[in-house]
């Protein structure tokens, strides 16, 4: 099988990262993407990326951040041939320990428009926010990238699909429970499909602890069900979407 991609990892949260990628090369996750959610956490994704085969960087700055994006350490980080996207970005109304709200409009408005002057794509976080999201992204002309983590009905996947925007799914989609999300993965176009962990979140139905990067493959063997293909056709064709939205990442 064509090896999956892992489009969307917190690799700082894993207890033994080596053990953890080794064990999705395995199973046959061939490529991890790497979030930064500030500028350190960027330059640790940049330099996994440097030591790890099969590893790659993005560059961001989570809503949740109590302070504001250091614009010039992410621009520099973002010229690296191993970091694909500027992520992780986005705005987030849900939690309690939130970032001001009004500077998180602001960062994020900043980062979309690195994300331009750097050409490349942006990995977004939504939580509460998608009607403003959608505002700042349909406002932002010419930016393209991917709402991570989805997990919400039609309506608004079919809105951010209208934008050019691919949507990533997560182990949330294993639960019988998201019938509404699993709807999703049904109807949407072949071509802005993307798989992710969000380790150490979003773990598959029947599994407890952190979420891994090898538990991709029970992600992929549901979306592919409910698509009605096989889980070798999934890989191909998610292969063949991140190679068109993240353009520097060759999965290997």
């Amino acid at each position: 099988m064509a090896g999956l991609v892992d489009t969307h990892a917190h690799l700082e949260e894993l207890a033994d990262l080596e053990a953890a990628l080794a064990e999705a090369r395995a199973v046959g996750v061939s490529d991890v993407v790497a979030m930064g959610v500030d500028g350190p956490s960027s330059q640790r994704a940049v330099a996994w990326a440097e030591r790890y085969p099969g590893v790659w960087a993005a560059a961001g700055h989570h809503p949740l951040n109590s302070s504001g994006p250091d614009l010039d350490l992410l621009r520099r980080l973002a010229s690296h041939p191993r970091v694909v996207a500027v992520g992780e970005i986005g705005l987030d109304a849900v939690d309690e320990h939130r970032g001001p709200w009004a500077a998180q409009r602001e960062w994020f408005t900043d980062c979309c428009q690195l994300a331009l002057e750097v050409g490349l794509p942006v990995s977004v976080h939504i939580r509460g926010t998608e009607a403003q999201v959608w505002d700042a992204l349909a406002a932002c002309q010419g930016i393209q990238g991917v709402m991570h983590y989805w997990s919400l009905g039609w309506e608004w996947a079919r809105r951010f699909l209208d934008l050019g925007f691919y949507l990533s799914f997560s182990g949330v989609v294993t639960r019988g429970s998201r019938e509404e999300l699993r709807e999703v993965v049904r109807r949407m176009p072949a071509d802005r499909l993307l798989l992710e962990t969000d380790t150490p979140w979003g773990t598959p139905r029947g599994r407890s602890g952190p979420m891994q990067p090898a538990w991709l493959v029970e992600t992929a063997q549901v979306v592919a069900q409910l698509r009605g293909i096989a889980v070798d056709e999934l890989a191909e064709l998610e292969r063949a979407n991140v190679r068109t939205l993240f353009t520097r990442l060759a999965p290997g």
